[in-house]
């Protein structure tokens, strides 16, 4: 990410989550271009599947871990970053009120240095969040790569 777009998200997440009350983690969503700069897209009052790459060890304190300490008044310690991570949704193509079934997690779940979650909702909509794919690699790594990696095996799992 260009470092003047990461200044520009970084400002804009703190004069909003400082000008709301409450404890604990705000998840602030962003797009970027790299032409036109940083667009916000949502914010969260709690941890958010854009976060849980932080799930597969990319710092030392995951997101639901910052959220409890910050909720209790518990001290957080410096965050350090230990790989990075890339994550890529499980949309559901489908919109229905029964179980969603899943297909391809078997072959998901063999991949090396990944995490699969599926969320547990009891029904579908179009385009809805149904899991996530997490990847992780060595902090040297390439992170496009990564990103690739994840959206390639999050593509496997078919949502019915």
């Amino acid at each position: 990410i260009d470092p003047a777009h990461l200044k520009e998200a970084e400002e804009m997440a703190e004069k909003v989550t400082r000008a709301l009350t409450g404890a604990g983690l705000w998840g602030v969503e962003f797009f970027l271009s790299h032409d036109n700069g940083v667009y916000f897209s949502e914010l969260s009052p709690r941890p958010h599947d854009t976060g849980m790459v932080t799930l597969a060890g990319t710092q030392n304190l995951n997101e639901f871990e910052l959220h409890l300490r910050a909720v209790l008044g518990l001290p957080i310690p410096g965050i350090k970053q230990e790989r990075i991570g890339a994550s890529a949704v499980i949309l559901s193509p489908i919109a229905s009120q029964e179980r969603p079934q899943y297909r391809g997690l078997e072959e998901v779940t063999k991949e090396e240095d990944t995490y699969l979650r599926i969320f547990g909702k009891p029904f579908t909509r179009v385009n809805r969040r149904m899991g996530v794919v997490l990847c992780y690699a060595p902090l040297d790594s390439d992170l496009d790569a990564l990103r690739d990696k994840a959206k390639r095996i999050a593509e496997k799992v078919e949502v019915h």
